[in-house]
């Protein structure tokens, strides 16, 4: 039995790239979409695909899921995503969630609500399987490494700071330990801004400008030596789609929130 998937967001640079990823794949069955910008109209057409897919595009995420659903995939907006979370959780329909800029307070509310109802949510900073490998490898780095900072860089345009990716990067290597200070935020001269927000404990820099798409990473230094382990993503979102898919799977066998894609793949 194939896996019913209804994709919120499902024009945007992620989003439409699930879509296409779950109507190529023998395993997923797309029950819904959604796009207010697009609704009433065949997914197929909108997406260019050449002939209908026999999913209409729905104005609302309540809209979709009058159709049976087993995961709902958010690849929406900041402002959005934690309702459409909710109202799915409440559904009993599991969610994963690529959006990025949800707060430790909207984590602990879904993480609740999740428990609560029994559901799965898998939320991800970043699906991309490298990506995931670039955090793992830094989360290794940070346990013998006491000095490092995150680096985060996109498109002038991008509206969150830092991205999901970095977020969540920061936070976890603050977990593995609180990064050494040399010198204490307090006994800086200039504007302490110019040091990055602090996350966890740990310093990210968000840089924003034309040229880019995604890269962030972390940078690790000791006395005489520096250690850079990055991510680089170009223009296509396909490499967000494997894992996306593979959240999806793992989303209907956990009960309760599960952050990071890197939890499913390394157990």
């Amino acid at each position: 039995m194939t896996i019913r998937i209804c994709v919120a967001g499902a024009t945007g640079w992620t989003g439409s790239a699930v879509v296409r990823g779950v109507l190529n794949s023998d395993a997923f069955t797309l029950t819904g979409t959604v796009a207010q910008a697009t609704a009433g109209r065949d997914i197929g057409q909108v997406l260019g695909l050449g002939e209908n897919a026999g999913v209409v595009v729905s104005s609302s995420v309540a809209e979709a899921l009058e159709v049976k659903t087993d995961v709902l995939v958010d690849y929406t907006t900041t402002a959005t995503v934690k309702d459409h979370v909710l109202y799915a959780i409440k559904r009993g329909i599991a969610v994963v969630v690529g959006t990025s800029g949800l707060t430790a307070q909207d984590y602990d509310d879904i993480e609740k609500a999740a428990e609560s109802n029994g559901v799965g949510v898998v939320v991800g900073g970043n699906f991309s399987i490298t990506a995931t490998l670039m955090q793992r490898l830094a989360l290794e780095t940070a346990r013998n490494v006491p000095q490092f900072e995150v680096l985060d860089y996109a498109w002038a345009e991008k509206e969150d700071v830092p991205s999901g990716t970095g977020r969540e990067l920061a936070e976890k290597l603050g977990d593995v330990q609180q990064p050494k200070q040399v010198r204490s935020m307090d006994s800086l001269h200039g504007p302490i801004e110019a040091r990055g927000a602090t996350i966890n404990g740990v310093q990210v820099h968000s840089v924003r400008l034309p040229g880019y798409t995604l890269r962030c990473g972390a940078v690790f230094g000791l006395e005489g030596e520096r250690l850079e382990i990055f991510h680089e993503a170009g223009p296509s979102a396909a490499p967000y789609v494997a894992g996306t898919l593979l959240a999806a799977k793992k989303a209907m066998q956990v009960k309760g929130l599960v952050r990071g894609l890197d939890a499913l793949l390394f157990k």
